[in-house]
């Protein structure tokens, strides 16, 4: 059965750029533009995992994150971070709020598709 991924940031480019280093190794891959639009989407299919940018406009990847752990059928859903953000601040605030993984961009395919294959094999 394949495994949808929710990537969720404000940059198009990046959306895009996940979408392909995913679907080449299977994924579906829905997109979210912010946190807003990412929890509108969450109850509509069934999500794998999700990955989310920090700082974008509306709902922050740091509200997502704390939205999205505060539902009890999410509370197990992988989450992995990618975002420019890199100080040790940021990258433990992300981790505490529940995120699984901390990945800073710049990023490449290899280490995207390595860290969504830790959660979903």
């Amino acid at each position: 059965m394949t495994k949808t991924i929710l990537a969720v940031d404000d940059s198009q480019s990046i959306r895009k750029f996940i979408t392909l280093a995913l679907k080449v190794r299977g994924f579906s891959v829905l997109t979210a533009d912010d946190g807003m639009q990412a929890l509108e989407q969450l109850p509509l299919q069934e999500i794998d995992l999700l990955i989310t940018d920090l700082n974008m406009p509306n709902v922050d990847g740091f509200e997502l994150i704390r939205s999205v752990r505060a539902i009890d059928e999410y509370r197990e859903l992988p989450i992995i971070v990618l975002s420019s953000l890199s100080s040790n601040d940021d990258i433990q605030r992300g981790l505490d709020l529940g995120a699984n993984s901390y990945l800073i961009k710049p990023f490449n395919t290899k280490k995207i598709q390595y860290e969504v294959s830790k959660y979903l094999s």
